[in-house]
Order: C-alpha cells, then structure tokens, then sequence
C-alpha cells in the first residue's frame, strides 16, 4: 500500500478536523508514557503525531490526537481524565484544541550542525537569528554530542541549502562556532566515501618536515611548505624543491619518520567509527608513499594515494617518482576512489587543510576545512577549527552516543 492511500475504512485526516494537542511536563521516570496512552486510549482517539524528549531528568511529552467522538461533553471528559492523571504524578498538562495536522514544512529542507567549545547563547541566538533571516523555518533542535564539543543540530525548512551555508559561514566566523549546513534527504545517511588529507589533517604533522629534521634543512623546508600551503606557491614546483633538499638521505631515515608521525587527536575514533557504521575510508597526500602505506596498514584504509621518493643504492635521490599527487591531483583521486568504490561523489565527503585540497574539497558532496588556513575555510563547504578529527562525524548528523556504541561494538 502507497503512503498516499487509506485502509479501508478509515478516513483520511482533514485540515478542518477538530484535534487536540496533548503537553505534558514534569519530572521523568520509567511509565509516563504508557500511562498517558492508557489514560487516553479509553475515549478511542487516534494518535496523529508524537514528540518527547528528556532534558537534565525533566520531560516533555506532545501528543496529537484526533477529538473524541460524541460531542463536548466527551472531550470535556477527557480534559478531565488527563489532567487527574497528570496532578497524580505531580505533573502538569496541557491540552490546546486546534484542526488538523501540523502545517507542512517549507521546501528546502537542511540540517545545520553547530560546533561550540563552548557553546553560547550569544551565539545561539545569532545562528537562530540569521536563519531566520534567509526565510527558514526551525522545526527541530536536538544535541549531537557534549564533548569534546557541543554540537547541535537544527533541523530547518523553507530555505534553500546554498543560502543557508552562504549565510551562516559569515555569522559562525564572526562567532568563533564551526557550522555546517548539508541537504536534509536519504543520502546524507547513505554510505559514504569520507577521503582525508594526510599531514596537518590525519596526523599533526608535515612528513617532508619530519625527513628534513634528519637532513639538517628543517627551516627552509618548512618556510616553502607553508608558503605553499597558503597558496603562494605552484604544489609542484615546491615539492621539487623540498625534495631535492633530501639528495643522499639513508633511506632507513623512512623507518624513524614513520614511529615520529603523530595522530591527530580523534583520527583513530573517527576512522573507526565510520568503518563500523560501513563508510570507506581513504587518504590522499601531497606527501609520501613511504609514510601513507604504514597508515592504510596500521588503520585499516580502503584507499591511500602519495607521491614516493626514489630510492637508488639505499639512498634517496632528491627526486619523487611515478603521478605527482597535487592539488588537481588529490580531486582526481577522488573521483578515481568514488569509482572504485562505487559510490557518487555527491555521497562523498573530502576533509583537508591547505590550498592544494581545494580542488578536492570543491569535488565532494561535503568538503570540510579541518584547522586551515584563511583561504581553504572561504572556500569549503565548511570549516572545524577545533582539535578534534572525530568532530567531523557530527557534520554527518552521527552522535556522540553512537560514536560510542560503534567503539564498544569494535572492542567486544
């Protein structure tokens, strides 16, 4: 049977039929509900729409249920019932009279997921405020998780998904919040493809720095990386130029690179907690083979792609080999895992901190600047500017609850 059709019998709910709206509030314990629909199923309504929800140990239950047959006096019999009940376990209730079922929500239909560390209600009320502003309705708020941040969501309606994100980027940089603003459908919980950058993104470090340490031209590595990272330099005529500086390196240096590189806190939850909720999960790096291969072993990635540096007689050569991974490089690899994995780019998700990520981040269907510089925040599709890699999960309307339940699963 379509949702569109009635069993028979039945009559289809009408915009002018009489309704009641049940509120009930008070302190929570184990039955509440139960007695509520005990209380109410001995007049015969039928239950049009349910809401509950539990805050620090206090409920609030709304139930929508059709009037009762026979007239005034069976309602006023109701009202009665409900409220004895009510006073019985010292809670309060309410009951509106109305017609019909809740209005529609608007078209245009988002979630908007905001990071707080900490949340305020300064900025709250400024994120209500400019949703408000672009002519969307808020129809649900609910937390994501109270740490290591606050995240919230709000469900919104009645305003298109590029607008809301072009307007809450400019209130959330103000506000010093992370928002991300995704297309409410099927899809933001189909099965994904979440793609990460690797140095400042997966780990804490830049591994060209790492192997530079040991040739003695740390600094000078470190000002062209940065510069190319804030995009002032062409990716590839700076990895030349960094990599030559490596010319007669052992390459047993590759093996103490690889017990140096540090994970970003939150990275090992994060990639296993999509692994458990049945995502791919893949890396692509402006960096080196001689590093990402360890990771994909150590993590369990589907996917991992790198530049490599050639070796000859046990030394490297200042020299990279094979597809140079830069920044249309790291889009192109994309793509390539989506195929192989099967999966649209649109259900995909590319996290990533620098300029050569942009490309990337533009490709997927939600591109996250993860701690980035100016330029890469502008541009993505959203920003997280706090330390934590697993507060990614919350852009995907994931829970803390969840993230935990995934990990006991994992550890059983």
């Amino acid at each position: 049977m379509s949702a569109s059709q009635t069993p028979p019998g039945t009559a289809a709910l009408g915009d002018d039929d009489p309704t009641l709206l049940v509120k009930i509030f008070g302190k929570d314990r184990p039955g509440i509900t139960a007695g509520l629909f005990d209380t109410l199923a001995a007049y015969a309504v039928d239950v049009i729409d349910i809401e509950q929800i539990v805050t620090r140990g206090r409920i609030t239950l709304c139930v929508l249920v059709t009037a009762p047959a026979g007239g005034p006096g069976v309602e006023g019999g109701l009202r009665s019932t409900v409220h004895s009940w009510a006073e019985s376990l010292r809670l309060q209730a309410e009951i509106i009279s109305g017609r019909g079922d809740n209005r529609p929500r608007g078209t245009g239909r988002s979630h908007v997921t905001v990071l707080g560390h900490p949340l305020t209600a300064e900025s709250t009320a400024a994120i209500a405020a400019r949703i408000t502003g672009t002519g969307g309705n808020i129809d649900r708020i609910f937390r994501l998780a109270k740490y290591p941040v606050t995240a919230v969501e709000f469900a919104v309606s009645g305003a298109g998904t590029e607008a809301l994100r072009t307007a809450l980027a400019t209130e959330s940089a103000a506000l010093g919040v992370d928002v991300a603003v995704v297309a409410a459908g099927l899809q933001r919980r189909a099965q994904r493809l979440v793609v990460m950058d690797v140095d400042s993104t997966l780990i804490q470090d830049e591994v060209i720095e790492l192997f530079a340490a040991h040739a003695g031209c740390e600094a000078e590595v470190a000002e062209v990386t940065a510069r190319a990272m804030r995009g002032e330099l062409d990716f590839e005529q700076s990895l030349h130029a960094r990599v030559a500086l490596l010319a007669g390196l052992d390459a047993s240096v590759a093996e103490k690179v690889r017990a140096e590189v540090r994970l970003t806190p939150g990275a090992r939850t994060l990639i296993r907690t999509l692994k458990q909720l049945g995502y791919q999960v893949g890396v692509v790096s402006g960096g080196f083979t001689q590093v990402t291969d360890d990771l994909r072993e150590r993590l369990g990635l589907d996917f991992a792609s790198a530049n490599t540096l050639e070796i000859v007689d046990g030394k490297l050569t200042g020299r990279v080999t094979g597809e140079i991974v830069d920044r249309a490089g790291k889009a192109r690899l994309l793509r390539r895992f989506a195929a192989e994995a099967g999966v649209p780019l649109s259900q995909t998700v590319a996290i990533g901190d620098g300029a050569n990520d942009l490309d990337m981040l533009n490709a997927a269907g939600l591109g996250v600047a993860f701690n980035a510089k100016p330029v890469v925040r502008e541009a993505a599709h959203t920003a997280v500017n706090v330390p934590f890699l697993d507060t990614v999960l919350y852009l995907l309307g994931i829970t803390r609850e969840e993230v935990e339940a995934a990990n006991t699963h994992d550890h059983e």
